[in-house]
């Protein structure tokens, strides 16, 4: 059990560490249905990285990625490349930027996000694990690292579940924050949204780094 936990700690860590996600839901926390709709929305976001960690895990033990060699191979070769795009998006992320204190903007979408309903909310909690590229990849390497480990059933399980719960630590503290946190909740997850939303590049230019360098050094040393 300890070698899964281990195996997947650092990933959902770099998913936990999301500016979009955590801006998202600090947005529906302001919202008229704050508490319903930030709950739904850390549902979805919860279940998203279940399904996602779930068939990716699926799909490698399948192709015996622990046992035969050629499917480790092809699945350390995976991380190896999932690890060069993370790699990209860094440069890219980097090199876009926005200049020293320039006015930054959230994506327009967000806009939106105070006036969703839950099951909207829901939904785009899944979706911001899917369609961000350093989450749904992040969720993949490490449900792959966990199949070519061949742990039991078991220990895949508990692995999968501390992934979930450290990969949402991220969104579930605002969310019980504002419920607990008084009159004051809203002014300091206003100051977190404001600094999240005028760091974000940098903030994921950094992740893109880091965890691009991680996967390729995890993929290099699963090779047989």
């Amino acid at each position: 059990m300890g070698q899964g936990v281990a195996e997947v700690l650092t990933f959902a860590v770099g998913v936990a560490v999301s500016p979009l996600p955590v801006i998202a839901v600090i947005l529906i926390l302001f919202s008229r249905q704050a508490n319903l709709n930030g709950r739904a929305f850390l549902a979805g976001w919860t279940v998203g990285l279940a399904v996602v960690g779930g068939i990716a895990y699926a799909i490698a033990a399948g192709a015996d990625a622990n046992s035969d060699a050629t499917a480790s191979d092809s699945m350390s070769w995976l991380k190896i490349v999932l690890g060069v795009v993370l790699l990209w998006l860094a440069a890219r992320r980097w090199r876009t930027r926005p200049a020293p204190g320039a006015a930054t903007e959230p994506p327009k979408w967000m806009a939106r996000v105070e006036s969703l309903r839950p099951g909207q909310a829901a939904g785009l909690g899944a979706l911001l694990v899917v369609a961000n590229p350093k989450n749904l990849i992040l969720t993949i390497g490490a449900a792959v690292g966990l199949a070519q480990l061949g742990l039991s059933t078991g220990d895949v399980v508990v692995a999968l579940i501390v992934f979930i719960v450290v990969a949402s630590a991220s969104i579930a503290a605002p969310v019980i924050y504002h419920r607990r946190g008084g009159a004051r909740a809203e002014t300091t997850l206003d100051n977190v949204k404001a600094w999240l939303v005028e760091n974000d590049a940098t903030v994921m230019a950094v992740l893109f780094l880091v965890f691009g360098v991680d996967l390729i050094a995890k993929g290099i040393g699963l090779l047989s």
